[in-house]
């Protein structure tokens, strides 16, 4: 442990969404004692939390809920004080936005906590960012024109090498296409793809958890993994020739199986058979996913070479203000960006030095 505090920086999101609500609860838990964060084992004793988003948002946000909060201002270089909510002022919106009501100033503003966040990762000030949901088409009418979170991390830290990783205790699933027509699936797919995000999986499982060989499975695209073609050729033809390079070049340090049946392969990987499944699209990873981990599933961008969690949900428009929003996801975020810079600062000692800037 260092003595100086490490810090993670939570974005807020956008806000009108639930953000500020989620954010309120999670520092009304640490305050309290209570939950993960608080226990003595969670592997965050001594970390520091600021949030870097809009303080009359969340001031506003505190007032419906009732709660009693102490909102500080926090510059960078400051030791953050556990017994405030810290923030980052980045902007000072007004009008206040209405919940479940996004502008075009709110998208700016969103747009800037994440760029900052990932600046002051960059210098160092911070050691991780958890980020709260954001509304992409407000951020892209308040001009940062990314599809969302992950592409915009990815050119800030100018990383061409990035996948979506869903993460919780049980099931960890990445993707090889995110966001894509159904119907576009199969053109997008091709071998170097699939190895792309294998081997970020593999780097991911090695250095943010700590597994020195991990075990992989693969998805197959069809139903019965292609039916020996029957269903589709696409197992034979790019999934399996992907699976059989990278397992040639990783040797016995990693485990990689495939193209297994994808109505199977996710029930074994959620009994701990595998570390890991590759899915080949976007619902076919995350309804297993989401079935299982729900509430307390954590969005990881692997590749990246800064440390970003987030929570699994959207910005819930229509529940914002009302008091009901569950923080479960943003505490396991939380928890899981510490676990992973501590496991990143073990893998670096024991690396040999690499240049991470982005």
């Amino acid at each position: 442990m260092t003595s100086k505090p490490r810090i993670i920086g939570i974005t807020m999101g956008c806000p009108a969404g639930i953000g500020p609500e989620i954010i309120l609860r999670l520092h009304d838990e640490i305050l309290a004692g209570a939950g993960a964060l608080a226990a003595p084992e969670s592997g965050v004793a001594g970390w520091r939390l600021v949030v870097l988003g809009d303080i009359g948002v969340l001031a506003a946000a505190a007032r419906r809920l009732g709660q009693h909060v102490r909102l500080k201002p926090w510059q960078p270089g400051t030791i953050p004080d556990p017994a405030e909510l810290n923030v980052l002022p980045l902007s000072a919106l007004e009008p206040l936005p209405q919940p479940g009501r996004p502008t075009v100033a709110g998208g700016r503003a969103m747009g800037s906590y994440i760029a900052e966040a990932v600046a002051l990762v960059q210098a160092g000030e911070l050691a991780a960012m958890t980020t709260c949901p954001i509304g992409k088409e407000m951020l892209n009418a308040g001009g940062y024109h990314y599809p969302g979170h992950t592409e915009m991390l990815a050119a800030l830290c100018n990383s061409p090498e990035y996948a979506m990783m869903m993460a919780g205790e049980r099931l960890r699933v990445t993707l090889v296409t995110i966001h894509r027509p159904l119907g576009e699936v199969v053109a997008a797919l091709d071998a170097g793809a699939v190895e792309q995000v294998i081997r970020l999986t593999a780097a991911a499982l090695r250095r943010d958890f700590a597994l020195a060989r991990p075990r992989i499975a693969v998805a197959a695209l069809n139903p019965h993994a292609g039916e020996g073609g029957m269903f589709g050729h696409e197992e034979k033809q790019i999934i399996a020739p992907a699976i059989a390079r990278v397992a040639a070049e990783a040797g016995d340090d990693l485990a990689l199986t495939g193209p297994w049946p994808p109505d199977t392969v996710f029930y074994r990987a959620s009994k701990g058979d595998f570390d890991a499944v590759v899915a080949m699209y976007h619902d076919q990873g995350l309804i297993p996913f989401k079935m299982i981990h729900f509430q307390d599933g954590v969005n990881v961008t692997i590749g990246l070479p800064i440390v970003r969690t987030s929570v699994d949900h959207g910005t819930a428009y229509d529940i914002a203000g009302k008091g009901v929003a569950d923080h479960a996801s943003l505490r396991a975020a939380v928890l899981m960006a510490a676990r992973i810079a501590a496991n990143r600062e073990q893998h670096n000692v024991a690396a040999p030095p690499r240049d991470d800037s982005c």
